[in-house]
């Protein structure tokens, strides 16, 4: 047994498939048939049944894929405590940025890092925060930026900055102009908000809930710019943070009575130690935070 048997095992299982394991891969498919067919060899065990086209895991395999998980991790960080040995000059760093935040706070900081370390290979994932901390903690992530207040035991992080949460409306809308608008306001108005799975919109439904209320969901997308394009024309109303509407003319944040925040932290595996490029990321971003 061999880590590239694994990396191919791992591959089928996540595609469901022998020809899309390859093509992810890069290698020729009868390369990964003869591996996996090997593996079962050696190990005289079935790992997947194979039924026309459809390849799923035995429940041996499923043993065997949890086992693998832990030994590639383990590789990847033998890698990288190796390329430590190199300095900085070369690595690679692993982050993962909410979609809200991804296009407003995080490039300038992120090419003012690859300036100062510009050997270093920066990795960035966008996700929603709970995507995010499901990688964090699976290891497919060595840093996020996470909601604050959400982290588990098994991840520990540092605040990084609160940001103001505030409704978004466009030129026309009554409310526009309002020193502070109720949540009451805000949910009597038809709304555009992320998708299930996302914080933010957890974050809105448990408020809404709380006042005993359903919000009127009208659009649902992922996109920030559709979001904006659908308060533009005035179809709904939505929540941002103030960070998003810096350079938008034509929309307008109205703060919340009482002010809604959100605390974000960097964030880390609990007792699992980071790369030096790693812990070089997240003391840069630290030091640059907001006074």
């Amino acid at each position: 047994m061999d880590l590239k048997q694994l990396t191919y095992l791992l591959a089928v299982r996540d595609t469901g498939s022998f020809t899309k394991a390859a093509n992810s891969l890069h290698v020729a498919q009868p390369a990964i048939s003869m591996a996996i067919a090997k593996l079962e060899q050696q190990l005289e065990l079935r790992l997947f049944d194979r039924q026309d086209r459809a390849v799923r895991l035995t429940p041996e395999g499923e043993v065997l894929c949890r086992h693998a998980e832990r030994l590639l991790l383990q590789m990847h960080q033998a890698e990288a405590e190796m390329a430590e040995l190199k300095g900085l000059e070369r690595g690679e760093v692993r982050i993962g940025i909410p979609y809200m935040m991804g296009s407003y706070y995080f490039p300038p900081r992120l090419m003012a890092f690859k300036h100062r370390y510009p050997g270093l290979k920066i990795r960035v994932e966008e996700a929603g925060t709970r995507e995010l901390l499901s990688r964090m903690v699976d290891g497919s992530l060595d840093l996020a930026i996470l909601i604050t207040s959400d982290l588990p035991p098994a991840i520990e992080g540092a605040h990084l900055l609160s940001e103001e949460m505030l409704m978004v409306v466009g030129d026309d809308h009554p409310l526009r102009g309002e020193p502070a608008v109720t949540l009451s306001q805000f949910f009597a108005q038809e709304l555009a908000l992320f998708r299930r799975g996302f914080y933010h919109r957890e974050h809105m439904e448990a408020l809404a809930q709380s006042l005993g209320v359903e919000p009127d969901i009208a659009f649902e997308s992922n996109l920030i710019p559709l979001l904006k394009a659908v308060v533009r024309q005035g179809f709904a109303v939505t929540t941002f943070l103030r960070m998003v509407l810096e350079e938008e003319p034509d929309l307008s944040g109205v703060p919340f009575d009482p002010p809604i925040y959100l605390d974000l932290c960097v964030a880390w595996r609990r007792g699992d130690p980071l790369s030096m490029a790693n812990r070089a990321l997240r003391d840069f971003l630290l030091k640059e935070r907001p006074a």
